[in-house]
């Protein structure tokens, strides 16, 4: 997987002096990791310097992250006060994370809650949905809908209650529905471009300084199946 943005093809949904949001490609990592790729972190303050003619080094906090394989909205922090307050405002849960997803099988409800207990496995980078507490687990709860039927899919909207580890994959192969392209938790093929059909399109916060509540909104990636839902 080697589709990775660069300044020219960003796409900012918001900018000001404290935060920068934008619609994460698939692929793209939001932070540096082993493979060496330049992360979309470095993207951002790269975009930030030649467009405000910083001289120096440019301060860019990661407030949270999403999944290489999946889109949609990532939350920059422009200054250490932002930083601070985001990552409060995350860690409380004081936030509003929807996400769309596509599967093959229809779940058992249309509109339903999910609660698991999710254990990580280091060695192999996944999770495990278990539905009662197992030792190490943490509860990982969501809320889905079914917002459309494709012609082979299904469209989910997914409110996030917990961000727990790869939880929304975890949670929908739990219940025999894997996402689209998702080889590692159970989907038969992958995608053509490497990633999963999983964007995390709605974010509403709490703006660090000015404290209005902002709502963000991504549009899905451009392809066949995104662009089907209406």
């Amino acid at each position: 997987m080697k589709i990775l943005s660069t300044k020219e093809n960003l796409q900012i949904l918001h900018e000001d002096n404290h935060i920068i949001v934008v619609n994460k490609r698939v692929g793209d990592i939001v932070q540096g990791d082993k493979t060496g790729d330049k992360p979309l972190s470095e993207v951002v303050k790269e975009y930030i310097k030649v467009k405000y003619n910083k001289p120096g080094d440019v301060f860019l906090g990661v407030v949270h992250r999403l999944d290489r394989p999946t889109s949609g909205i990532v939350v920059f922090a422009r200054t250490s006060k932002a930083l601070t307050r985001l990552n409060e405002t995350f860690k409380n849960r004081e936030t509003q994370k929807t996400y769309w997803a596509i599967v093959k099988n229809q779940p058992p409800k249309d509109v339903n809650t999910l609660i698991h207990f999710l254990t990580r496995n280091p060695k192999n980078n996944t999770s495990k949905a278990h539905l009662k507490e197992v030792k190490d687990s943490k509860k990982a709860s969501l809320s889905y809908s079914i917002i459309q039927k494709l012609n082979n899919y299904f469209a989910l909207e997914i409110d996030l209650h917990t961000g727990r580890h790869h939880q929304i994959r975890c949670q929908l192969a739990a219940i025999g529905c894997p996402i689209k392209g998702d080889l590692k938790y159970g989907f038969d093929r992958s995608n053509p471009d490497g990633g999963i059909h999983l964007h995390a399109r709605k974010l509403i916060i709490t703006h660090p300084t000015t404290k209005e509540t902002l709502t963000f909104v991504a549009p899905t990636p451009d392809d066949v199946i995104w662009k089907s839902i209406n």
